[in-house]
């Protein structure tokens, strides 16, 4: 009698090495021999390589198993319900979550004033290529960008030829915005579902920011901010210029190449530790009474804040 090996225990992969994200539009979200699949009203099957995605996107129409929901959470990949074109957010899964050490660090810099104005600062630096006026308080900096993003917009619409009069977006009818507004609208909700998987990767709360503070996804806000301009801003001016018949549709999928040709993934887990550690504060000690775990985690491949 031959004694045959148990496959290997598998550990999510690190997001850096995965593709930006999946969007299910219609059709039940399902598992089938261990993968994800897409089922739609005609019996079609689509196989998503799960594990190799930052974050699923589900839109209205898309229905999930509790076998799918089990399987993400443990590869470590975001599930997002998202309305039409991705212009809302109605929940979101959390694979993995803020480590304990990792989310007192976070609130320790946000409620530190001094800390809190340096990561400010970075972020500034890191959008904008420049160094920050070292006088200037949280209010005077938001000012500076304000300024500047408007004269970026305006530059961007001119450069690919469309009518801008302002970012105009109501939640309550997305539709109604022109066709700029909603290619904006759809791109900053891709950079925003891949930013908010990097925070949860890294063990920190997308709830705690910086810049923006009140929200369940501030601090997703404020790392997106970062990239914006490099990476979904142009490609939906460029792509409202072009008026295609499915504007929203064909964002996404130049939003994936983007993220690709950027190496955006590689960058935005080592972007929130550099702009944390800016804050000049260190990583909290547990206190000497605390219970540790009762047993020790194996190391897995995937990121600090992954579940092993």
């Amino acid at each position: 009698m031959t004694f045959v090996s148990p496959l290997p225990k598998l550990s999510p992969i690190p997001i850096k090495d995965r593709a930006s994200m999946a969007f299910v539009e219609r059709g039940l979200v399902d598992v089938r021999d261990g993968t994800f699949v897409v089922v739609d009203e005609r019996g079609l099957r689509t196989h998503i390589p799960v594990g190799g995605v930052c974050c699923i996107m589900l839109e209205p129409g898309a229905r999930i198993s509790h076998a799918a929901v089990v399987l993400a959470a443990r590869v470590g990949t975001l599930l997002l319900w998202i309305g039409e074109a991705g212009v809302r957010l109605y929940a979101a899964g959390q694979p993995g979550g803020a480590r304990s050490d990792r989310l007192l660090y976070q609130a320790s810099l946000a409620l530190d004033p001094v800390a809190r104005l340096r990561v400010v600062r970075k972020m500034y630096e890191l959008r904008f290529g420049a160094s920050c006026n070292p006088n200037h308080s949280v209010e005077q900096l938001r000012g500076v960008e304000g300024a500047r993003v408007k004269a970026l917009y305006g530059q961007l619409a001119k450069k690919c030829g469309v009518h801008w009069t302002g970012r105009r977006y109501d939640p309550k009818n997305a539709s109604a915005a022109d066709t700029t507004n909603r290619c904006l609208s759809s791109a900053t909700a891709c950079l925003y579902g891949v930013s908010e998987a990097a925070i949860l990767a890294a063990g920190y709360s997308p709830a705690i920011g910086f810049i923006h503070t009140g929200k369940p996804r501030s601090f997703v806000f404020d790392l997106a901010d970062v990239f914006k301009f490099e990476t979904v801003i142009p490609v939906a001016f460029r792509i409202a210029g072009e008026r295609p018949d499915d504007p929203e549709g064909k964002v996404r999928r130049a939003c994936r190449d983007v993220f690709r040709q950027t190496k955006l993934l590689k960058r935005l887990v080592p972007a929130i530790d550099e702009m944390l550690s800016a804050g000049g504060l260190s990583m909290p000690e547990a206190p000497e009474d605390a219970l540790g775990p009762a047993f020790k985690e194996e190391k897995g491949l995937g990121d600090v804040g992954h579940r092993g």
